[in-house]
């Protein structure tokens, strides 16, 4: 899969394969991270990548389990360096795989500072290019409750199927 050639930022939160799919058709266009409205210093760093496995309860009572891969990412700029291109990334978390174990289907998450401010976590949406340049907007990972979560994604999938294409005479959506 290629980085979608449009100007809309997808949504959706996004996994390292999918990450990586997007950028293998696009290794030599600049890697252009963006957040807080603004895209990251040309010299950013790559500083750290690691692979997490968590076990946690969540607020009711239910056991979790999940993967998580972590990139942090020095926002500074480096005298005339330009921004990383998308196979240059590539090769690092290749380079990454020999030594830690990273599953492409695993949560993503961004760990952003400029050396000044707080590291901050992000989550990454599609990757789109624009300008000749593969754009990755970094979205701020807000807190969430899981079982509230799983309640909102039933609800939306039975008024889904109340409200689709129903049998004959069946009584839906009133």
């Amino acid at each position: 899969m290629n980085a979608i050639d449009n100007n809309k930022i997808q949504a959706e939160e996004i996994s390292l394969g999918l990450l990586l799919d997007a950028l293998s058709g696009n290794k030599n266009a600049p890697l252009v991270f963006d957040y807080d409205g603004r895209p990251m210093k040309p010299g950013y760093h790559i500083t750290e990548v690691k692979a997490g496995q968590f076990s946690a309860l969540d607020c009711g009572g239910n056991p979790e389990a999940w993967t998580e891969i972590f990139i942090q990412l020095w926002d500074i700029e480096q005298g005339e360096r330009t921004h990383l291109p998308a196979g240059k990334f590539h090769a690092i978390i290749r380079k990454v795989t020999e030594h830690v174990q990273l599953d492409g289907s695993a949560k993503l998450t961004f760990e952003v500072s400029d050396g000044v401010r707080p590291m901050q976590l992000y989550c990454a949406a599609r990757p789109i290019l624009r300008g000749g340049a593969v754009h990755v907007e970094l979205l701020p990972r807000p807190a969430s409750c899981k079982p509230r979560d799983r309640w909102l994604a039933e609800e939306t999938k039975k008024a889904a199927a109340c409200c689709g294409p129903s049998a004959a005479g069946s009584v839906c959506c009133l």
